[in-house]
């Protein structure tokens, strides 16, 4: 069950609460009485670490494996070569 951030608009009380993710959100704040407390914007509180997600997989940089690094990668262009046949328009 995720855990909810929530404030309250009028006394400015904080509180943390676990929640399913189906339950209603809190509306009432507990210590004012006011129906101003509502869902605060948090990061994660998580990290997908290991291989297999874009952090460890398609980061720039010298670290990680080249085969997984060089999959999905084109190939670099190759320098156009110069003609050393005369032109027909010489002649």
């Amino acid at each position: 069950m995720p855990i909810y951030a929530y404030r309250c608009q009028s006394c400015g009380f904080e509180k943390d609460v676990l929640q399913k993710i189906s339950d209603a959100p809190l509306t009432r704040c507990p210590t004012c009485g006011q129906e101003h407390f509502a869902k605060q914007v948090t990061a994660p509180g998580f990290q997908l670490k290991g291989s297999g997600w874009y952090v460890t997989d398609f980061r720039g940089g010298s670290s990680g494996s080249s085969a997984a690094a060089g999959a999905g990668a084109p190939a670099p262009a190759a320098p156009a070569a110069s003609s050393s046949t005369p032109s027909s328009d010489a002649a």
